[in-house]
């Protein structure tokens, strides 16, 4: 199998925030982020701590590293063009080093730190790798994310879970955009949604959705998938829509999606970065949507508007 490339890019760690959400927009196939600066505090309030090993308190403090992986199809040149322009407009400083790589080496190591995950009051997400966890009456939702973006462990994924939590009821419809593993249209389906169709512009990530939602018992015409953007692969109206994405492409549907909506249906949004957020807010208010719930976890932002 042709080898995958990876791009690392070298940033001043007061701005691998920005360039992590800048290098998000570069592939789908999802980045890691290599972040030391706060290293001692992180060990305390994440993982309750207080030794850490030596290797990590070497690390370099003032850096942060950004990973991209590319599929052997897409133009390495190409992505490194496009950071490089993205990053010089932001003003963050930054290196872009690439080398080749298996897809293996990087596809399945991280399953090692992906264990069952509770979320909110009511779901337990199960990796299909993992012994199975006790779901102590949570709704269990049986996960393989594969190259797509969402496992439930990222702060973005897990605000829309809660959100969905408090906003979905009995016999709705949902929408999810940029719907990656799924795990969002599978999740509402699980909190008693009706019907879920998801849409992604990555045929992988598509795939990868329909296996996930068949492994949880949901096939047509419960839950759909469709790749393509909005406004070429959705018909109809939604109780709620959902959107775990960037914060532009957030602005970008903002004009339309209200044709989507059911009156008086929810939008959710995350992937927003929390500098932007009053930007989002402000930008919302203008297209005519109310503000229900502002809510942040680890200076990520989930936005769920009416």
């Amino acid at each position: 199998m042709p080898d995958w490339t990876e791009l690392v890019i070298a940033v001043p760690a007061a701005r691998v925030e920005a360039a992590g959400e800048i290098a998000h927009m570069a592939t789908p196939y999802g980045i890691y982020v290599e972040d030391y600066g706060d290293l001692e505090q992180g060990a305390r309030e994440i993982a309750h701590i207080d030794l850490i090993d030596e290797e990590l308190l070497a690390k370099d403090r003032s850096a942060g590293l950004v990973h991209v992986y590319l599929p052997p199809q897409d133009k390495p040149a190409e992505a490194v063009a496009y950071l490089t322009e993205r990053y010089a407009a932001a003003g963050i400083a930054h290196t872009i080093s690439t080398s080749p790589c298996r897809s293996e080496d990087w596809e399945n190591n991280w399953k090692a730190y992906f264990h069952p995950l509770p979320v909110g009051e009511r779901l337990l997400i199960q990796p299909v790798w993992e012994p199975e966890a006790n779901p102590q009456g949570r709704a269990v939702l049986l996960l393989e994310p594969g190259l797509a973006f969402g496992s439930g462990s990222h702060a973005t994924t897990r605000l829309c879970m809660e959100a969905l939590e408090r906003c979905i009821v009995p016999g709705c419809a949902i929408l999810d955009i940029g719907c990656g593993s799924g795990i969002l249209a599978v999740a509402a389906l699980l909190l008693g949604a009706d019907n879920a169709l998801g849409v992604d512009i990555d045929p992988m990530a598509v795939q990868n959705a329909r296996e996930n939602a068949a492994r949880n018992g949901f096939v047509e015409p419960r839950a759909r998938f469709a790749q393509g953007d909005l406004t070429q692969s959705v018909a109809g109206r939604y109780h709620v829509i959902v959107s775990n994405i960037v914060a532009d492409a957030i602005l970008a549907l903002a004009p339309c999606v209200r044709d989507f909506l059911e009156p008086g249906g929810v939008w959710v949004s995350s992937g927003i970065i929390d500098t932007r957020a009053n930007e989002m807010l402000a930008a919302l208010e203008a297209e005519g949507f109310a503000i229900e719930e502002t809510r942040e976890r680890e200076g990520w932002v989930c936005i769920t508007v009416r």
